[in-house]
C-alpha cells in the first residue's frame, strides 16, 4: 500500500511538471524612420488695421499724422512713448511710381499728392510736395516735347506737373521708364525733432515696386534711401 501511495504521488508530481505554461508575446512593428525632421507650416499672422485714418492734405512736407497703433507683440512689454507723441503708423497706400534722369516721382492715392524726389547726392535727395490737379478730359502729354531717344514725356498728372511747374523740368530730367501703379507698405513714425513752429516732425516710409526703402523726413523737406 505505502508502494502504491509512493509512486502515485511520484506520478503526479511528473504530470503537473510536464503540462508547459504558454506565454502569448504580442510583437507590433518597430515605425521606419527616415532621420528627417517633419516640417510644418503654420499659418501666417495677419493684422487688418480699422479705422485708419485720412492722411492730411498738404502743400509742403506732410505735417504729423493721426496714427494708429499695431498689436503689441505677447513677448515682451511695449515701450511707452511720452504723452503728446502720436504712435507710429503702419498701413498700406496705393501709388504711382516713374523714374526719371534725376530722381522720381510717386503719386499718394489717399491724398491725391504728387511726391517728388530730386536726387542731390549718392542714395539722398530734395523732397516737394504738390497736389495732384489732373482734371479727367485735360491734354495727358505735349505733342511739342518731343523726348530723345529712350526717353519718355510723363503723362497725365505727372506729365502735367511736370511741364507747368517752373525749373521742375530740369531737375528732373526726361522719364526713363513707364508709369507703374501697385500697393505699398506705407509708415509713419514721430521723432523728437521740432519744426520752426515748434511742432514735432516725423518721416514717411514708402517701399518702392522693386521694394527699395525710401524715407522721407520731414524736417528739412529731405529724402534718403533706407534707414527707417
Amino acid at each position: 500500500m505505502r508502494l502504491f501511495l509512493v509512486s502515485l504521488l511520484l506520478l503526479l508530481v511528473t504530470a503537473a511538471c510536464g503540462t508547459p505554461t504558454v506565454v502569448y508575446v504580442v510583437v507590433t512593428a518597430t515605425p521606419e524612420t527616415t532621420g528627417e525632421s517633419q516640417v510644418v507650416s503654420l499659418p501666417t499672422a495677419t493684422t487688418t488695421l480699422t479705422n485708419v485714418p485720412t492722411l492730411p492734405t498738404v502743400t509742403e512736407a506732410p505735417s504729423a499724422l493721426p496714427l494708429a497703433t499695431t498689436p503689441a507683440s505677447t513677448a515682451s512689454a511695449p515701450t511707452l512713448l511720452p504723452a503728446d507723441f502720436p504712435t507710429p503708423y503702419i498701413t498700406q497706400v496705393q501709388v504711382a511710381e516713374q523714374l526719371f534722369e534725376h530722381g522720381r516721382m510717386y503719386w499718394v492715392g489717399r491724398v491725391r499728392q504728387i511726391w517728388v524726389l530730386v536726387i542731390t547726392g549718392e542714395g539722398r535727395g530734395d523732397w516737394y510736395v504738390y497736389e495732384d490737379n489732373f482734371v479727367e478730359g485735360e491734354p495727358e502729354t505735349d505733342p511739342a516735347l518731343v523726348p530723345p531717344e529712350g526717353r519718355i514725356q510723363p503723362e497725365r498728372g505727372f506729365g502735367k506737373l511736370w511741364r507747368e511747374v517752373p525749373g521742375l523740368r530740369d531737375l528732373l530730367g526726361w522719364a526713363v521708364q513707364p508709369e507703374v501703379g501697385y500697393i505699398s507698405r506705407y509708415e509713419y513714425h514721430v521723432t523728437d525733432q521740432l519744426d520752426a513752429a515748434g511742432n514735432r516732425t516725423g518721416y514717411h516710409v514708402v517701399y518702392s515696386l522693386g521694394g527699395e526703402q525710401f524715407r522721407f523726413n520731414e524736417i528739412d523737406s529731405t529724402w534718403q534711401l533706407g534707414g527707417a
